[in-house]
């Protein structure tokens, strides 16, 4: 019972993280798409720096989270202190497919919707490339993970890892090309605030 409450702490954190791992890293990718491809109706509107930042934070608290809860249930698994049958494992494994599917259907959702309202086709191309890339990545993972269990080969659990890290990493650097330096950002709020002081004495 004890292993059970620890093993069900480790999914659901990693559940958390993955949400938050996976949602930095397409806000990321809409964001440079958003910034990359301008519209002529609406310029960069679409592109929002606090997101971006607020993505980069994420990104760094969550992926090492989510990989190190990965490291301890892979652990647990091989060394026979959770097992493939277990209903542990197999009822969070599919929570997590369940939850990671409400969250690409409401994305989805969200951007087919921007495409309706009038958002160019090519960012609603992108984008939903981007949203298939990275759900396509957490669902075959936990398909496969789930029905091969023990039997599952170590060369395409590392291929697994191997491509996660390069599209969330590759979304990180990417960021820093776009996103406003901390110390731009102090410069831009401090000439703001001499000039809310200016309009106030007017």
């Amino acid at each position: 019972m004890n292993n059970n409450a620890k093993f069900a702490f480790w999914y659901m954190l990693s559940l958390v993280a993955l949400i938050f791992m996976a949602l930095s890293t397409g806000m990321i990718l809409f964001q440079v798409i958003n910034k990359a491809v301008a519209d002529v109706l609406v310029g960069y509107e679409g592109y929002s720096d606090s997101i971006m930042k607020f993505a980069i934070s994420a990104i760094v608290i969550a992926t090492p989270l989510y990989y190190w809860m990965l490291s301890l249930i892979k652990s647990a698994f091989k060394k026979g202190e959770l097992k493939a049958d277990s209903g542990i494992r197999r009822w969070l494994t599919y929570f997590i497919l369940f939850v990671s599917a409400v969250v690409a259907i409401g994305w989805l959702i969200g951007t087919i919707n921007s495409w309706l309202n009038g958002q160019l086709s090519l960012k609603f191309i992108l984008k939903t490339i981007s949203i298939l890339v990275i759900t396509g990545l957490i669902f075959s993972y936990y398909f496969y993970d789930i029905k091969q269990g023990l039997k599952a080969k170590k060369g395409i659990n590392l291929a697994y890892l191997i491509v996660s890290l390069v599209l969330v990493l590759g979304a990180f650097i990417t960021s820093f090309f776009f996103v406003e330096s901390p110390q731009n950002t102090r410069i831009r709020l401090y000439d703001q605030n001499i000039t809310n002081d200016l309009s106030a004495i007017d």
